[in-house]
């Protein structure tokens, strides 16, 4: 494992991995491999690109889509690529709400593209980037385990699903060395602010209502970036092949703790929460069991309450990388989610 291709490297978690991978081990190559989407940022990626020049053999950067077949062959050939780490995926559960079209082309199409590719170049390794909400909801105190049956619930979480059975069929009838991870819910710098806690920090620094869907009990995970990044490493170079590990914290905190701790942060007051009616089919609860990617060593370094401090800080420190997304295609996103909402009373 020495030339790795990360597609959808210019997202969120994405472009956190390619930059933890280029500092950790200097003799890994990274080439990034990102359609750009709304949600891939040149910026995301500013540091890395001034610190490998274009002369630097270690990273490399190509502009396709993952469902061009011939494009994704020949970066693989083009850049002797052993290994693939596929984080690329539309990923924001309202967007998949208003326009399941994307989602099916990309995380379902996409990914069958990728896995295809890899069995023909005789790839070392496929990772599948896949999330907790493959889960759907979780009832009572149970804490979900890599071998739960999946049941997703929103256009989103079923296309992730997709692309996950459909890695682990490439590796049942091909052999096809593959892995998989399920992450909870990421925070931390880069994330496109139409995410929950990117979205509440930039609003309350403007002093613009919070709009919390339904009573704010919802239950998550919220897990620091670079943690996330930490264990996707542990499962590239210990983890099994054939198998899926959960990534979180393992542990669970209300949404609306969440803003709070986040409007203390920023110290704003509680008078910009706006509870607003709920989104379809709002999963109420995600928990994560991760012992299993523990017993190979991983553990997270960040509390809820830590990530979340941290991710604001890095939010009000940054202006200079949100101020521009949210004055452009995000108004209007943000007009067709929120703009007829109905205010509700949670009591």
């Amino acid at each position: 494992m020495k030339n790795i291709m990360v597609t959808g490297g210019a997202g969120f978690i994405g472009s956190n991995f390619v930059r933890y991978m280029l500092g950790k081990y200097p003799d890994y190559r990274i080439l990034v491999y990102d359609k750009m989407t709304y949600a891939g940022n040149p910026d995301n990626l500013l540091d890395v690109t001034a610190m490998y020049g274009a002369d630097d053999p270690r990273f490399d950067f190509v502009k396709a889509d993952i469902c061009d077949a011939n494009a994704v062959a020949d970066a693989i050939t083009r850049f002797s690529i052993d290994t693939i780490v596929n984080f690329a995926a539309e990923t924001h559960v309202d967007r998949s709400i208003m326009d399941p079209d994307a989602f099916i082309q990309t995380d379902v199409y996409g990914t069958y593209v990728l896995l295809e590719a890899a069995r023909r170049h005789g790839l070392e390794r496929y990772h599948q980037i896949s999330t907790d909400e493959v889960y759907g909801h979780i009832h009572g105190d149970h804490r979900s385990v890599e071998t739960d049956a999946v049941a997703p619930r929103s256009p989103y979480a079923a296309s992730k699903t997709s692309g996950d059975l459909m890695a682990v069929a490439y590796y049942v009838t091909y052999g096809l060395p593959v892995t998989i991870s399920r992450g909870a819910n990421n925070i931390g710098p880069y994330q496109y602010p139409e995410k929950v806690i990117p979205l509440f920090v930039t609003n309350a620094i403007d002093d613009i209502p919070l709009p919390v869907y339904g009573d704010g009990k919802q239950r998550r995970d919220y897990q620091y970036v670079l943690d996330h990044c930490e264990g996707i490493d542990v499962v590239l170079h210990r983890g099994q092949i054939g198998e899926t590990y959960n990534i979180g914290t393992g542990g669970e905190m209300e949404n609306l703790r969440m803003v709070e701790i986040l409007l203390d942060e920023l110290g704003k007051p509680p008078s910009l929460i706006r509870h607003v009616e709920d989104r379809p089919g709002h999963d109420r609860r995600y928990c994560l069991n991760v012992d299993k990617l523990k017993a190979l060593g991983w553990e997270p370094r960040h509390s809820h309450e830590e990530a979340i401090r941290k991710t604001v800080r890095w939010y009000v420190d940054n202006e200079w990388w949100w101020r521009k997304i949210k004055s452009g295609e995000f108004k209007e996103y943000y007009k067709r989610l929120y703009g007829d909402r109905k205010v509700i009373n949670p009591a």
